[in-house]
């Protein structure tokens, strides 16, 4: 009989890898021990100032994920802390750990007393800050560190060293919390897997001598750019100079910078896109031009492309060259030499110059490798296989993130979680075994008269930067019920968090305000903080002075600051309405339904059967396999047909996966635990969960004859031919066919790979052969740069060629390519024998559908909307669905691979919970005033509500009701509330933002639907869309929960205009809330022309998530059409009453 499994894990590196992996784990019913070398978790994604391509704050982002392994209650973090040993075998490890004495004890508070009180405090490098930044010998890494805990440097600190000093620090502790007597200490945890985690370290760009780092004071790396750019970091958020503390007026930047080179010769697969983020960023906030020099421009991922083309259209130049650099004497600036693409010399003198340094494998990953059991590549990565991307050599021992190999963020994040699939699957017979159940403090009693506090972020200068912080915080003191208000660095940092909960209790608060980011991001976190604190979650409100307010009017100050005054009283009005909700349970269908059977969803199928889930496998054709299928063999394995075959066999045989093949989804209905879809062959399949695999396909070209003439061919269609051999002297290939051009502006990704693939093996078919590359970019990044190398070094030729000046196809007897080589300076014609066009990857037909039915998002390429790019890659903003595969974007095998094992990790975690919570947001029915005329039950798209024919009333039921409000506008007697949305709290919000009218310009009441129009007006903020300060926004669920009351209110009280914002037709989160708006605005437009104002004062907009430029430029263009219109003549009664 085989031994039951430990239940339990060992994570080691604290990056967003690390965490997200004990967070995947720890979720789904392990104990979790997460090791980290250095004293607080976070990795470099807590160094970065922002993230590309959206330009989130980083550690915004990243600070909730690090306070929920903070709390985590089956998460033990073991910090400063090295693995020494790992003995046994999989299921059952022995696992050895160094604790590095930290000589400050858990009692510690994170005041930061003592390191003022450090007598050697600035005289040490901070490491954190890259060297810039100063710290004593007892400091914490950064503010918002988790564990927030002291730390003493045992190298550094006096006492531990020589026993010299006057303990200054000891005696400014009040917490006693310091302790020089503490022993490092080994201990020995029990796990049934690993997983690595451990990231990588930056190159040292004093290797590169040729580019002056260490040797010309204003040469600075990427990383330490980025602590220059971040708020919290050593100059505040202005880049200066080292050599002279004066803001740059020119910023060079390198790529490459140990990468692509003879000792390193992969790419870093992140260097392009965040030299293009910092140098956007830096332009947003100082006067500066700056110039990129790289090789290739490998922006390959998801949105890329359009994150690329808005850096060129604001200002940032990019050079094809690889410059000399020399120091101009006297200033210091740097004298870059450079080749244009003419070929002649070209020189630029800046002021200061950033290196894009690479990614290395961590310094001591031979020590990890001997200490683990496992294989390195040449490189020094863990060594993984290309269809089993998070595996190691050792059974049991899996790895995640840049330690496999450079990647960014969403690649890690995605890895992570197929990493914790990995284990999931592997200890299922002990899930549970070892977890604690979440227990909070018995929920308090509100008051009679609400007592309400206010804490107002800073965000560092994301926020403070823009809106007087101070002023707004003093401000919110004096509104009705406000018994305590403060302002915060990162309102979302763990020692903040505490800071709530204190004030709660010494306050005796029981209403919370916090005025900072988006609700659709952190209101959970914020709520969890409440529900510690002992009061109900939805007695919480935010107001979002960020996304909203200082992103998007950062040169107006003033009004920005007036703006966040008013959310800050419209949240305050809403707060002092709420009542504690309840939730109520659902059981989950321990089942899930994959859509797609192609690798990504049999994959997903297998990981979650592999956890002991039944599985019900669609696939619209009549046999599994997908892509891969047409794709023969790949860069690293000369024939993918065996993997493909067992992969379809592990599949069929599964007792727990039933495979409905030729089949496809006809109807979707229920949410997350109780989901049931139809399928054409008539049958129904109840699941708690569904996996999106669906895939995409090969774009059939237009251009360059294709269609007309055999032997112009796709990449398919050649691997194909090159089952057999091909009898072709002559080969050219065209990349970027069908992509990367308006219709659309996105990378293909896979089209470089191929390209390389099938032009080596066609050199290895036939050695004599001529094989031309015409690209633009050729991408082939992480370890695909060695097939590169390795097809120029079999004599491939590539030729450039610009985007504006694609190739011309003529084709006679032969096939004549011509092609605009700037290298050279003129035309090349080749005569071809095969002419193959490396076609876009565009998304399945039956995509669109698919996004309708489930009601889920679609990008504007047609490819599905994840629910954040960066750390939420596989989950839609929809409940209990999850994303993989090319459905989500263009990617490689392994991608997809991984990208399918996190989904199934995502899905696992809601089957193993066994159960859901309902929306505590519901609707409720006032018996009394129901006069059981059914408009309701008509209007509820999800049937939550139903007649009770003994007692002719309306009931809801609150298991099946989401919330969206559409019933509570269908009652003509107002006797339906919506929880936490009600009449009242939304009229309190409209009268508040009107209190005070602007003289000088339309004020605006916006009511935007939380799933759609909110969050474009997030993503306007993300990509600093500036538009006029003169809107307020009122979120509700639903667009369809905007009542025609609303809009009389409003206008009533002198706004100017009304904009409701809701889901494109087709795209509402709630099926059919919008179309419902779309009724009742149109018919509160004419009661408002009846009533003698312009039907032109109340617009209705469909807005998606992606949609910020949109969102913006909605509320300019109705802004100004209100200029015309004149102001409200309600405006002006009011004001000549009062």
């Amino acid at each position: 009989m085989k031994p039951k499994t430990t239940g339990s894990a060992v994570v080691v590196g604290g990056g967003i890898a690390g965490v997200q992996a004990s967070l995947d784990l720890a979720e789904s019913g392990f104990k979790v021990y997460l090791i980290e070398k250095s004293p607080s978790i976070g990795g470099t994604m807590a160094q970065l100032d922002k993230t590309f391509p959206t330009n989130d704050c980083s550690m915004c982002i990243l600070s909730p994920k690090l306070v929920d392994v903070g709390r985590h209650r089956n998460i033990e973090l073991v910090t400063n802390a090295e693995v020494e040993e790992v003995n046994g075998k999989a299921g059952g490890f022995k696992v050895k750990v160094r604790k590095n004495a930290r000589y400050v004890t858990d009692a510690c508070v994170g005041c930061g007393l003592c390191a003022a009180a450090c007598v050697l405090k600035g005289r040490f490098t901070n490491k954190f800050e890259e060297g810039i930044g100063k710290r004593g010998a007892i400091y914490i890494p950064f503010p918002q560190a988790v564990p927030l805990k002291y730390v003493v440097d045992p190298d550094n600190c006096l006492f531990l060293k020589n026993g010299k000093c006057s303990q200054k620090c000891m005696e400014a502790c009040a917490a006693k919390a310091i302790d020089f007597g503490q022993k490092d200490e080994t201990i020995e945890i029990d796990a049934g897997a690993v997983i690595l985690a451990q990231g990588f370290d930056e190159f040292d760009a004093r290797k590169k001598y040729e580019y002056g780092y260490g040797r010309f004071a204003n040469v600075v790396t990427s990383i330490e750019l980025e602590r220059m750019m971040c708020a919290s970091g050593p100059s505040g958020g202005i880049v200066r100079r080292p050599s002279d503390g004066a803001e740059p007026k020119k910023i060079g930047f390198i790529h490459c910078v140990g990468s692509r080179d003879e000792e390193r010769e992969y790419c870093s697969s992140v260097c392009c896109m965040y030299t293009t983020k910092e140098a956007l960023i830096v332009k947003e906030h100082q006067e500066v031009e700056c110039s990129i020099y790289y090789i290739d421009m490998r922006s390959y991922g998801k949105e890329f492309d359009r994150y690329i083309e808005r850096a060129k259209t604001q200002g940032v130049i990019y050079r094809r060259s690889m410059p000399s650099v020399e120091e101009a004497r006297g200033s210091k600036n740097l004298r870059l030499t450079y080749e244009t693409e003419d070929g002649k010399t070209g020189q630029e003198e800046v002021d200061l110059l950033v290196l894009s340094v690479g990614l290395c494998p961590p310094k001591d990953s031979q020590k990890i490798a001997a200490k683990v059991g496992i294989k390195l590549n040449e490189y020094g990565f863990c060594k993984t296989g290309e269809t089993s991307p998070t595996k190691t050599n050792k059974d049991g021992i899996f790895v995640c993130g840049a330690f496999s190999g450079p990647k960014d963020i969403p690649e890690t994040v995605m890895q992570a979680s197929a990493a914790a699939s990995g284990v999931m699957g592997l200890l299922s017979d002990s899930r549970g075994g070892l977890v604690v159940e979440k227990e909070y403090p018995s929920e308090k009693g509100v008051l009679k008269v609400p007592r309400t506090g206010v804490f107002v972020c800073r965000c560092g200068i994301n926020i403070g930067g823009v809106v007087d912080v101070p002023s707004v915080a003093e401000y919110a003191k004096n509104l009705p019920n406000v018994v305590y208000a403060a302002e915060n660095t990162y309102s979302c940092s763990q020692d903040t968090q505490e800071k709530i909960k204190d004030a709660i209790e010494k306050h005796n608060l029981d209403r919370v305000v916090v005025a900072a980011c988006t609700p659709r991001t952190h209101e959970p976190l914020f709520r969890e903080t409440m529900r510690q604190a002992g009061l109900n979650p939805y007695l919480f409100e935010m107001a979002n002075i960020r996304d909203h307010c200082s992103w998007v009017h950062n040169r107006e100050p003033e009004k920005a600051t007036e703006k966040a005054k008013d959310m800050v009283k419209m949240a305050v009005a809403k707060a002092n309405l709420a009542v504690p909700l309840k939730t109520s349970t659902l059981k989950v269908a321990k089942s899930a339904l994959v859509i797609g059977g192609g690798v990504s969803g049999m994959t997903a199928a297998l990981e979650i059967a592999k956890q002991g889930y039944r599985v019900a496998l669609v696939e619209k054709e009549k046999g599994l396999g997908g892509n891969l299928k047409k794709i023969h063999f790949t860069l690293e394995n000369p024939d993918t047909s065996h993997y493909l075959k067992d992969l379809i066999g592990m599949v069929e045989k599964n007792k727990l996966i039933k495979v409905y093949k030729g089949a496809t989804i006809e109807s979707v209905g229920g949410c997350i635990g109780d989901f049931t879809a139809k399928i054409d062959k008539g049958d129904e399949i109840k699941s708690g969960v569904i996996v999106v695999a669906n895939g995409a396909q090969e774009y059939k070209p237009q251009e360059f004859m294709y269609g007309q003439d055999p032997r112009v061919l796709t990449q398919l269609e050649l691997e194909e031919k090159l089952k057999g051999k091909i009898d072709a002297k002559n080969v050219v290939m065209i990349q970027c066919v069908g992509s990367r051009n308006d219709r659309r502006p996105y990378c293909s990704r896979v089209c470089c790979w191929t390209a390389v693939k099938n032009a080596l093996k066609i050199k290895e078919q036939n050695p004599d052969a001529n094989v031309f590359i015409l690209y633009r970019d050729i991408r082939t990044y992480g370890f695909g740069e060695k097939y590169y190398k390795r097809a120029r070094e079999k004599g491939i030729m590539f030729i450039n060629y610009e985007g504006e000046t694609p190739p011309n196809v003529k084709i006679d007897r032969n096939i004549e390519v011509t092609v605009d080589d700037k290298s050279l300076g003129g035309k090349i014609k080749l005569d071809t024998d095969l002419l193959v066009l490396s076609s876009a990857v565009v998304p399945q037909g039956d995509t669109k559908n698919l996004s309708e039915m489930l009601k889920v998002p679609l990008t504007q390429d047609g490819f599905f909307l994840e629910a954040h790019v960066k750390l939420r890659p596989v989950d839609f903003a929809t409940d209990g669905i999850f994303l993989c595969g090319m459905a989500h974007s263009p990617k490689l095998l392994q991608e997809s691979i991984s990208q399918a094992a996190a989904a199934a990790a995502r899905a696992s975690i809601v089957l193993n919970r066994g159960f859901v919570e309902s929306e505590a947001i519901t609707s409720h029915i006032d018996a009394e005033k129901c006069i059981a005329c059914g408009n309701c039950i008509a209007a509820c798209p999800y049937g939550a509500l139903s007649m009770n024919d003994r007692e002719h009333i309306v009931e809801s039921n609150p298991l099946l009701c989401k919330g969206c409000g559409t019933c509570a506008v269908k009652c003509p007697v107002d006797a339906i509330e919506m929880k936490n949305f009600t009449n009242e709290q939304i009229t309190s919000m409209i009268r508040s933002a009107l209190e005070k009218l602007p003289e000088d310009e339309p004020r605006i009441i916006g009511f935007l639907c939380n799933w759609c129009s909110y969050a474009g007006a997030d993503n306007a903020g993300v990509s600093r869309f500036q538009y006029p300060a003169n809107m307020r926004a009122i979120r509700v669920m639903c667009s369809g929960r905007v009542e025609p009351e609303f809009v009389y209110e409003a206008l009533l009280l002198g706004a100017d205009g009304v904009l409701v914002g809701g889901c494109h037709i087709g795209d509402c989160h709630y099926i059919s809330g919008n179309l419902s708006a779309k009724e009742r605005i149109s018919s509160a437009r004419q009661l408002v022309k009846d009533a003698g104002l312009e039907p032109e004062r109340v617009r209705l907009e469909w807005v998606s998530a992606a949609e910020g430029q949109r969102f913006s430029n909605v509320v300019s263009e109705f802004t100004e059409e209100l200029k015309g219109l004149g102001p409200n003549p309600l405006k002006l009664k009011n004001k000549r009453n009062d």
